[in-house]
């Protein structure tokens, strides 16, 4: 009686596993930065798709258009290139919680000022818990 081999394909399938899990963590889109933690974030699933327009900010201050760096004053030309044929004028924005919030703002002037609908921002949410505050003491 014979059957099939099926241990070369397991073994295939096992190596395959691995170099997936070892690849999928380095696909981030764009600029890698540790960002702002908010206790009530919105979720933005348009911002994992291929052609979502991502503009990063560091902590340091520079400007990042996807994983390319930029200048602020070219920012606004770059993202109404990117978002002409788009009928979903949507640009994200992915900023280091260490940024100063001036670099934030201008970078947001830059990217309204491009005919931008709606600017996302990117955040994480906050795994601290809230600690409430004691009750009042009883009134004499």
């Amino acid at each position: 009686m014979s059957a099939p081999n099926v241990i070369p394909m397991a073994d295939i399938m096992l190596v395959l596993l691995i170099i997936f899990m070892v690849v999928t963590p380095m696909l981030t889109k764009g600029l890698s930065v540790e960002l702002a933690k908010v206790s009530s974030p919105t979720d933005m699933p348009n911002a994992d798709k291929d052609d979502a327009v991502i503009v990063g900010i560091s902590a340091s201050g520079d400007v990042y258009l996807g994983s390319t760096k930029s200048d602020i004053s070219q920012v606004a030309d770059q993202v109404r290139d990117r978002i002409s044929g788009k009928l979903d004028k949507t640009v994200f924005v992915k900023s280091d919680g260490r940024a100063k919030y001036g670099d934030v703002v201008k970078v947001v002037d830059e990217i309204r000022s491009a005919g931008v609908d709606n600017v996302g921002l990117l955040t994480d949410k906050s795994e601290q818990s809230r600690r409430t505050a004691p009750p009042p003491p009883p009134a004499d």
